[in-house]
C-alpha cells in the first residue's frame, strides 16, 4: 500500500501517519496539491492520498484529471465542521477521516482501498498444484497469463508470483485494463509529454516506468483496445516503451503479468486480439480453478473470511454450524472466491446466535444460497443421459479407463488428487496408468512439481 500524504506534517496529521506506517504502508509526503499532483507525474506512485481538508481537494482532483492520474483522495483534518467534511466528499475525496486519528479507522480506511494484503489461502490439492508450478517459474522473467472465472482470485496470484520472485523488493504495479477508458489507457501505461495533448502540462510517468525493476500485472488485459495491444507488443518486445508524444524510446526493465477470464484464443479467432501478443504473454500459463473445483478451499476460505470480517466490525468470532458448512459446499458458487468473501461478511453480521448458521448464508438479494440452478440441473440431466448412451456397448475396462483417464485430466495431471477422487490408493492408480501408457494410450503427464506424487 503506497499513501501520498499532503499537507503540513505536524500535530495529529503525524500521529496519523505513524499510525499508518505501522500497517505496513509506505508513505510518502508533499505540503501542497501542487507537489502531489508533481510527485504523480513523476513516477512517485501512490495508490490512496490522504489530504488536509484545509487545502483544494477539488483543484487537486482536476489537475490530476488533466494530467490523466487517477488515484483515490481521502480527506482529514482537526476538529473539522459536519459541513466541511460533506464539502470534503462534495470535492472528490472517497472518505473523511477525523483527527485526532483512530488508529482503527485508519487501517480500515487503508484496506478498503488495498489489495496488498490479501493472503492466498488454500487447502485444495487442485490450488495447490497451480501454487506448486507458480513456485517453479517465479524466479524467471518469463511473462505469465493468468486465467480463470471472474472472481478466482488471479490478481492474488500475480501479487503471489512477484512475492517469490527476484523482483519482490521492487515495485508492483497493477492496470485495470477493463476498468480505464481506451483514450485514458494509453497515457497510464506509457506516460505523456508535455503538450501531448489538451491539459498536458508537464512530462507524466507512466506505470510502465514506475514499474521499473518490478513487476508490472496487466489485469483483465483481454479487453485492451487493437491499437494499444500493438503498442504493447512491442514494449514487451523492445523492452523499451514511447510516452505519448514522445521523441524518443524509453528502456524499462519489468515483468510482464497479464490475467484474462475470457478465453484469449477464441478472441484471437474471432479477431479482437492479437495472436502475435498472446504468444508473448502466455510464455507459461497458470489457470485457477473456480471455487467449486476445489471444494477444500471453500472451508478454508470461508474461516478466513469469517475472522477477517469479525475484526473488522468488532464482532465475536463464531464457528460455522454443520448445516452451514454443508450449505456452502453444495452451492455452485458463479462468483467464485468474490462471492464467497461477500456472502460470509454478510453472514458474520447476521448471526446472532453462537454459530453462524445455514439461514444466516445468503445471496445479496437476500435469498438463501441454493446448491444448484435449474440449468445447471437440466445441464447435468442431459450430460448424464448422454453419458449412460455412450456407455452402452462398452466393457467395464474400456469404462473403468476412461474414467480414469477423465478424472487424471480434470486433475491437471495431479495423481494424488486423482487417485482421492477415484477412491483407490496411488500404487494402484500408477499401476493402471502404466498399463495404459504400455499400451500406447496417452496418459497426462503431472503439470509442475507439487503434482507429481
Amino acid at each position: 500500500m503506497r499513501l501520498l500524504v499532503i499537507g503540513r506534517l505536524s500535530g495529529q496529521l503525524s500521529v496519523a501517519v505513524k499510525m499508518a506506517m505501522s500497517t505496513g504502508a509506505k508513505v510518502a509526503h508533499v505540503e501542497t496539491i501542487e507537489a502531489g499532483t508533481h510527485a504523480l507525474r513523476a513516477g512517485q506512485g501512490a495508490d490512496l492520498l490522504m489530504v488536509d481538508c484545509e487545502l483544494d481537494i477539488a483543484a487537486l482532483i482536476a489537475a490530476n484529471e488533466a494530467e490523466r492520474i487517477r488515484v483515490p483522495v481521502v480527506a482529514c483534518g482537526v476538529d473539522v465542521s459536519p459541513k466541511q467534511a460533506a464539502d470534503a466528499i462534495r470535492a472528490g475525496a472517497k472518505e473523511f477521516i477525523p483527527l485526532p486519528p483512530d488508529a482503527e479507522l485508519i487501517a480500515a480506511v487503508l484496506a478498503a482501498v488495498s489489495d496488498d494484503e490479501r493472503p492466498l489461502v488454500t487447502r485444495d490439492p487442485a490450488m495447490q498444484q497451480v501454487i506448486g508450478m507458480a513456485d517453479q517459474i517465479a524466479a524467471s522473467d518469463a511473462s505469465i497469463l493468468i486465467t480463470g472465472e471472474s472472481g478466482v482470485g488471479k490478481e492474488v496470484m500475480a501479487r503471489y508470483v512477484h512475492q517469490k520472485s527476484r523482483r519482490a523488493q521492487r515495485p508492483f504495479i497493477s492496470v485495470n485494463c477493463a476498468a480505464i477508458p481506451d483514450n485514458l489507457l494509453e497515457s497510464e501505461l506509457f506516460g505523456h509529454e508535455k503538450g501531448a495533448f489538451t491539459g498536458a502540462v508537464a512530462r507524466r510517468i507512466g506505470k510502465f516506468e514506475e514499474a521499473d525493476g518490478g513487476t508490472l500485472l496487466l489485469d483483465e488485459i483481454s479487453e485492451m483496445d487493437a491499437r494499444l495491444q500493438a503498442k504493447l507488443l512491442r514494449a514487451i518486445q523492445e523492452r523499451e516503451i514511447d510516452r505519448v508524444g514522445g521523441a524518443k524510446p524509453v528502456k524499462v526493465d519489468i515483468r510482464i503479468l497479464a490475467t484474462s477470464n475470457r478465453d484469449l484464443a477464441k478472441a484471437v479467432k474471432d479477431g479482437t486480439f492479437r495472436e502475435d501478443l498472446l504468444y508473448r504473454l502466455n510464455v507459461v500459463n497458470l489457470r485457477l480453478p473456480s471455487l467449486r473445483e476445489r471444494p477444500a478451499d471453500i472451508q478454508a476460505l470461508a474461516e478466513f473470511f469469517i475472522k477477517k470480517y469479525s475484526a473488522a466490525n468488532g464482532v465475536a468470532e463464531k464457528p460455522l454450524a454443520a448445516s452451514a458448512r454443508q450449505r456452502l459446499l453444495t452451492h455452485h458458487w458463479p462468483g467464485n472466491v468474490r462471492e464467497l468473501e461477500n456472502a460470509m461478511h454478510r453472514a458474520v453480521l447476521l448471526s446472532p446466535g453462537a454459530e453462524i448458521e445455514e439461514f444466516a448464508i445468503r445471496l445479496p438479494d437476500g435469498q438463501p444460497l441454493v446448491a444448484a440452478t435449474d440449468a445447471v440441473v437440466r445441464t447435468a440431466s442431459v450430460a448424464a443421459e448422454t453419458a449412460s448412451r455412450a456407455l452402452v456397448g462398452s466393457t467395464v475396462a474400456a469404462m473403468e479407463q476412461q474414467l480414469i483417464l477423465d478424472t487424471l485430466s480434470h486433475c491437471l495431471g495431479n495423481r494424488t488428487h486423482a487417485s482421492n477422487i477415484l477412491g483407490i490408493s496411488i500404487r494402484t492408480l500408477r499401476n493402471k496408468l502404466k498399463e495404459y501408457s504400455e499400451a500406447g494410450v496417452h496418459v497426462p503427464a503431472p503439470q509442475g512439481s507439487a503434482s507429481a506424487a
